[in-house]
């Protein structure tokens, strides 16, 4: 199926969320632009919050995946790129602030809902598999302190637990 015969790319766009029952907002600029927003349920980044913008020439897709590391942005900076070459449709971007995103762009003519699903389900995906490691390389006395101070006290450490290996080194 192609864009044309499902109608306007926002439409297959507010087509392919209202399907996979994703609860999404919509807005819309004078300037003929479509904004979507919503989060994806992921496991161990719990939720990303992605906004899907239609422009007049293609689709943007931009995901928040983490804050600004605390420690070792070299670190955290070079997987990143290195993981960026094997990426599908999104690559690991930073903000201003240093915030961690995955941004893409697709031509308004391949979006259709196949592409969408694959797009989508790439972000859910790098975002998830990400999540722990990136929080391993650049907040790690955060967590260290964090599960010290759980443990101190006989709090669970269950949201912890994906990082016991290291931490009871």
């Amino acid at each position: 199926m192609t864009s044309a015969a499902a109608g306007s790319p926002a439409d297959v766009v507010r087509e392919h969320l209202s399907a996979t029952e994703i609860e999404f907002t919509e807005a819309a600029a004078e300037t003929g632009e479509t904004t979507f927003s919503f989060a994806l349920p992921g496991e161990r980044k719990l939720q990303t919050p992605v906004r899907l913008d239609v422009g007049r020439h293609a689709l943007g897709v931009h995901a928040f995946v983490c804050r600004r590391p605390d420690e070792n942005f070299e670190g955290v900076y070079r997987w990143l790129l290195e993981k960026n070459l094997r990426l599908f449709g999104v690559a690991f971007a930073l903000d201003h602030h240093g915030d961690i995103y995955l941004d893409g762009r697709l031509p308004l003519e391949v979006v259709t809902p196949d592409e969408l699903d694959r797009l989508l389900g790439s972000v859910l995906t790098y975002a998830d598999e990400s999540f722990n490691t990136i929080l391993e390389l650049g907040f790690a006395t955060s967590i260290r302190k964090e599960w010290e101070w759980r443990n101190l006290r006989g709090e669970s450490t269950k949201n912890l637990e994906a990082f016991r290996g290291w931490l009871e080194r």
